[in-house]
Formats: structure tokens, sequence, C-alpha cells
């Protein structure tokens, strides 16, 4: 089957050009890399045309204007976009494993969509693998493995075969759309991310609610699919389970009354891509 990378950014070219990089090097390359890009300025659009240029396969940049925190819409566009029978969902500031590619291919199961982690980097290690310097895939990492949205050190080595088991067990992990993987037609019939998302928080959770009611089981990925993620100041809020903000609401709604499918989604780009597609 192919497989189509979608990469998140929005104006750190530093960061993606290490994850270009991550992403050449993979043992099962995949068959096109989109980068979905959130409004960033022209250092963006130069690194991705320098990668563009040797990239083993082809790469493509679907930009977006920046009117705020819009990844809901900006991944939509990437996926629109994208030609792959299976997608794999991965954020900019993710260096990978040279087998995070094939892992999730050996992993991806009609009915399902997969789960990844993140092993989520200090500063120092930030810095240094920022200067061009190998990721360590492995429990003595410079990381952070305390944080609540990272992976646990006992996690933090690649062992296919426990993977495999560990992906049969009936818990999915936290939903964190830095390292997912759908088959995309999963991704069609609940019309992708729900674009009325905007701000951060909650869109991937929502995304990962209707594809349970739509009956597509979640898989964790553990021991498999590594990836480090660099450190940076987020855009977290205090307490992301506030029932207070929007996304969070929009997200109580669809767990509540089994939505499957979001009115403003996917749908909205297909034809734009389609008419690119043809063009070419």
């Amino acid at each position: 089957m192919k497989v189509s990378l979608i990469v998140l950014t929005y104006n750190w070219p530093a960061a993606l050009d290490r994850v270009l990089a991550s992403v050449v090097a993979q043992t099962r390359l995949p068959d096109e890399v989109v980068v979905a890009d959130d409004g960033s300025g022209e250092p963006t659009r130069a690194v991705i045309e320098r990668w563009a240029a040797t990239c083993p396969c082809p790469l493509r940049h679907v930009w977006q204007e920046d009117m705020g925190f819009r990844a809901a819409r900006c991944r939509n566009r990437g996926i629109a976009a994208s030609r792959g029978d299976y997608v794999i969902l991965i954020d900019g500031d993710m260096l990978l494993h040279p087998a995070f590619v094939a892992d999730h291919l050996m992993l991806a199961e009609r009915g399902f969509f997969l789960q990844g982690g993140r092993l989520k980097a200090t500063a120092a290690e930030t810095a240094r693998l920022l200067a061009g310097r190998r990721p360590v895939f492995a429990p003595w990492l410079a990381a952070d493995f305390h944080a609540f949205d990272g992976t646990n050190r006992h996690y933090a080595f690649h062992a296919p075969l426990l993977a495999r088991w560990k992906a049969r067990q009936r818990r999915g992990g936290r939903v964190m759309s830095c390292n997912m993987s759908f088959w995309r037609d999963d991704l069609l019939r609940v019309n992708g991310f729900d674009e009325r998302m905007e701000g951060y928080g909650a869109e991937d959770r929502e995304l990962a609610a209707r594809l349970g009611n739509a009956g597509v089981r979640r898989r964790q990925l553990k021991w498999a699919a590594l990836a480090v993620h660099l450190e940076h100041a987020s855009r977290a809020q205090p307490d992301v389970d506030d029932m207070s903000l929007p996304n969070n609401r929009l997200f109580r709604d669809t767990v509540e009354q089994h939505i499957t499918r979001c009115e403003r989604g996917i749908d909205a780009h297909l034809a734009e891509f389609a008419r690119a597609a043809s063009a070419e």
C-alpha cells in the first residue's frame, strides 16, 4: 500500500529541517511527504524547497494563511492533498526513529487506527539535536520521562516483538495527533478533523472519539514508532480538561451524542486538491 506522511508545521524552520532529515533516513520511506503549514513565513518555505530538491520521495507544501492556531483545518488540507492509502500524522517538532514509518505499517490493520507517543527531550538535548546531532532512542535519553504527555522510560527503545504484543491490548494510550496513523478512507468517512475547533487542544481527542463511534478502534504503539519531541514553549491551557473551553465542549458533545461525522471537515478541501492532481 502507499503511505502518506503528513507533517504539521508552524514557523520553526530549524526544527522542521531536522524532522525532514529524519524522514529521508527512514528504512521504509513514505511514498510521499506533505508538509501541512499553518501559515509559516518564507524561512519555512525555503527549508521545504531545499529538501524537496533532494528528497527520495515526493515532498509537497500545503500552506494556509496564518489566522491563529488552526491545526484541525491545516491537517485536513494535508490529508486532502495526500494520495496514499494510509496516512501517518506527525508534528514538525518530532525527530523520527529510522523504523518509524515501517513500524506504523507493520501494525496497520483494517478496523483500527494507531496511537504512538513521544520522547520529550530536555532543553539541553533539544539544543544538541537542533545543532545537527543524532537523537538517542534509549532509556538514557536526556528526556522528561515524568511528563503526563510523554513516553515512559521503559518504552524508550525499539522492540518490534514487544510492540506487536502491546498493540493487542485494549488500552489505546493518550490521544496525541503528533504521532497517529489511519486508513485514509476511515478519515474520509468521519470527515477528518472538526474545523470548528480552533485554538489549542482537543481536536485530536474529538477525532478519535468519532472514529470510535464509527467502529474504528484505537491501538497503542509502545516500543515502536519512536520519536523525540523537541522542547519548546507550549500553547496548552493550564487545565487541558477544562470543560469551559469551547473545544472541550465540542468533544463532550461528540462523546455524549455518539457523533460519527463532523459537518465542517475535510470534504471542504477535496475538490481543490483533486484539481491540482489532475493538472499535474
